[in-house]
């Protein structure tokens, strides 16, 4: 492809990304396609030959879109949102189109630079103290590992990394059942070994682990001969929104001389609203906290932000400093891939640059605040028709909800077919999840284009299938 080409088929690609976002209403929010039905449209050996653009382009709108979920879809009420502001997408192109490497400063001053400067913009917006600073990670799980290293680092003076975990004293960090299963993934990785993960009682309407519950654990485990490491409290979980009481957590931590990490994934977007930020009041006694703005401010994916109270500890942690990765006669420099598991490094920055100065946090506020009273509202509406029950509370925008079957025994079946319907039907997207062990359908608001429309016909979709199961209809 010459540069001529190059032009041509960029603004191609541009073109086609705005009519498909323009046109994603007119879609079904998820695929429809069966396991196998895209395999067997594609080639199953490589070409040899080079092919005309035309023809990949062609095969690609008709082979791979239909294929497609469509996560900016106004009505994604599925999971938690992989947003896409139209400006971050911007930023992304030229992002590609350099196509740095940022893992140093010297490979791209102005990514390190201005990370540094964005990492302290969004620091400011959630209300978090100065002495936090931060880095850009792809996702939450990469942050939660690093701070599960940290936490393995202190704990073990620092002899971790150098000699392994073999004959060293058995860890334990402390964490609810309402965290994600990233943190048990980083326990894996990082070698604490998931019988050490230690899963404390929750309560409460925010399912809440009890600060009570966790001192004694940790007391229990010293006394057995275990070494407690660190605590990772949840803000706004994946499941039902469960969050602890930070402040309560933090001040067990500080007893303990225990790590504090805040896994505020989702729900650490609202906090650039200055009303939700009781939901993690403490928070500024943490170690460290990680938020995504991927997934509810706007940024596209992947970009995770990682604040850190001490960076000094995070680095012992992870950098590896071999002489072609130094850089000679500057002083006062950051190299974030010391600050990371991967090496290489994204330019994440520029997306948020972009985001941030197109929208202004007020317009960011609106949004958030939207979603927040479109689902309270939608909560409200669901409660009082007949055979519909609130399982959670709204937290943030974020409820789940039941339907009554015919046959007490058959709950769980009953609405999973209901959410089978939903999904089939195609104007909307739910998930399920386990509440108390009984199946429960969620639904939030997050995608950024979404309109108090969109939510009307979730409203409509719901109580309408389910209208239809209840008397038989297909």
């Amino acid at each position: 492809m010459n540069n001529d080409d190059f032009r041509i088929w960029s603004r191609r690609a541009a073109d086609w990304g705005a009519d498909y976002r323009e046109t994603l209403r007119e879609r079904p929010v998820r695929a429809g396609a069966q396991p196998g039905d895209i395999a067997a449209m594609l080639a199953p050996w490589p070409p040899e030959a080079p092919e005309p653009m035309e023809a990949i382009f062609a095969d690609f709108e008709r082979d791979i879109v239909p294929g497609m979920t469509h996560w900016q879809h106004p009505r994604f009420f599925a999971y938690f949102p992989a947003n896409a502001a139209p400006a971050s997408v911007v930023a992304e192109y030229l992002v590609s189109a350099m196509a740095a490497q940022c893992m140093l400063w010297q490979t791209s001053p102005a990514a390190t630079e201005l990370e540094t400067r964005v990492i302290d913009w969004l620091r400011q917006a959630l209300g978090l103290p100065e002495e936090f600073s931060g880095v850009i990670q792809d996702s939450a799980s990469s942050a939660t590992l690093s701070a599960v290293l940290v936490m393995r680092e202190r704990a073990l003076e620092w002899a971790g990394n150098r000699a392994g975990l073999s004959g060293l004293p058995r860890l334990r960090i402390y964490a609810s059942d309402q965290v994600h299963t990233s943190i048990d993934r980083a326990i894996w990785v990082s070698g604490v070994g998931e019988e050490n993960l230690v899963r404390i009682p929750t309560g409460g309407r925010w399912r809440s682990m009890q600060p009570a519950a966790l001192e004694a654990a940790i007391e229990a485990d010293r006394a057995a001969g275990f070494l407690p490491a660190g605590v990772i409290a949840s803000v706004g979980g994946t499941s039902v929104g469960g969050t602890d009481d930070v402040a309560g957590v933090a001040a067990v931590a500080a007893r303990q001389g225990l790590y504090l990490h805040v896994d505020a994934a989702w729900a650490g977007s609202a906090m650039i609203c200055p009303e939700f930020r009781h939901f993690w009041l403490g928070v500024e006694q943490a170690d460290s906290v990680v938020f995504n703005p991927h997934k509810w401010l706007g940024a596209q994916f992947d970009c995770s932000v990682h604040f850190i109270r001490d960076p000094e500890s995070l680095v012992r942690t992870l950098a590896i400093k071999p002489e072609y990765l130094r850089t000679h006669g500057k002083d006062g420099i950051v190299n974030y891939s010391e600050w990371t598991v991967p090496l290489g490094r994204r330019f994440r920055a520029l997306k948020l640059w972009f985001l941030l100065r197109a929208h202004g946090l007020e317009g960011l506020r609106l949004m958030i605040r939207n979603h927040v009273r479109w689902s309270e509202n939608l909560a409200s509406r669901i409660a009082e028709v007949p055979g519909f029950e609130i399982v959670t509370e709204p937290m943030l925008s974020l409820f789940t909800f039941r339907h009554q079957a015919f046959d007490e025994q058959q709950v769980d079946e009953h609405n999973l077919a209901l959410l089978q319907a939903i999904n089939d039907d195609g104007r909307i997207y739910l998930t399920q999840t386990r509440v108390d062990g009984r199946v429960a359908i969620r639904f939030q608001v997050g995608q950024f284009d979404a309109c108090e429309a969109d939510v009307e016909t979730a409203f409509e979709v719901i109580t309408g299938i389910a209208a239809r199961l209840a008397t038989g209809g297909d």
